[in-house]
């Protein structure tokens, strides 16, 4: 791959045509760096595991917990890829501008930054209680956090390589609305509209899309006090698909548009949640 400009393309008076890497079946990611953020549990380690399964070499990120990020990385390191473990608080645009000298330096390049690291207010049980603390910290999680990593990664991807791919972590409240933590889904809509302006400030040699997960088989879902069997009733009974996603159910979908295999895509939303959030057109 020649990293002056995008694998694959050429260009006919001015319009770019797009061919694929051509990969082994079941290594869609062969040798691309890919950095996953909050990646030492949850969506964030299952997503980095299947990437190096993929053939790719790893940057994972955690906050707190380094043990159980240098878990994840033995664990990559053992399929024979490559990993580099960072502690970096994406809210903090020093943070974030260092995680990608750590990875440029390691790596000369990001092929694929998968912006998982979130907040999902998950201690929050109605719209009744109204906390400034918590709006903040969602806000910057989620807000700040997704566009520091887009905007940083991104311009290095545009100006360095002319090409990249970004994938954006959200959530299908982007549809549905969220009356236990409005402002859960008001961040995750700003992370929808994060994608939509870099997907055409970047266009056209990096991409940006958002995944939507639903409701998903989590700890973090099953500690809630709000999540009572009659709540997890009504869920399943209004989800056509009839079953509360397992957190793997995600992972195919990232991997789909980290790959290339969604190679005509960008500024677009995919939902995985059952088909609870259906639109009506």
């Amino acid at each position: 791959m020649s990293w002056g400009t995008v694998a694959g393309s050429t260009s006919v008076d001015g319009e770019i045509r797009w061919n694929r890497r051509k990969t082994p079946p079941g290594r869609r990611l062969e040798d691309q760096v890919v950095v996953v953020t909050g990646a030492s549990r949850g969506f964030g380690r299952l997503i980095a595991l299947a990437a190096a399964e993929e053939g790719a070499d790893l940057v994972i990120t955690y906050v707190k917990n380094e043990q159980k990020a240098q878990d994840v990385a033995t664990a990559i390191r053992q399929m024979g890829r490559r990993c580099e473990v960072s502690q970096a608080d994406i809210a903090s645009l020093a943070d974030v501008t260092r995680l990608a000298d750590e990875t440029w330096r390691a790596y000369g390049r990001c092929d694929v930054l998968i912006n998982n690291a979130g907040e999902t207010a998950a201690s929050k049980m109605s719209w009744r209680d109204l906390q400034e603390s918590v709006i903040d910290h969602i806000l910057d999680m989620d807000i700040k956090g997704t566009m520091f990593c887009t905007h940083v990664f991104g311009e290095r991807m545009l100006d360095r390589q002319k090409a990249g791919n970004i994938v954006n972590i959200g959530s299908n409240v982007i549809a549905t609305g969220s009356p236990r933590a409005p402002e859960y889904a008001a961040a995750k809509y700003g992370i929808l509209g994060i994608t939509k302006s870099y997907a055409l400030a970047f266009s056209p040699y990096v991409r940006v899309n958002f995944a939507a997960p639903g409701y998903m088989d989590t700890e973090s879902l099953n500690e809630r006090k709000d999540w009572t069997p009659a709540r997890r009733k009504f869920v399943v009974d209004n989800t056509p698909l009839k079953s509360i996603g397992d957190p793997a159910n995600l992972v195919p979908v990232v991997l789909f548009l980290a790959s290339e295999d969604s190679l005509h895509m960008t500024g677009n939303t995919v939902t995985c949640d059952g088909g609870f959030s259906m639109p009506g057109a």
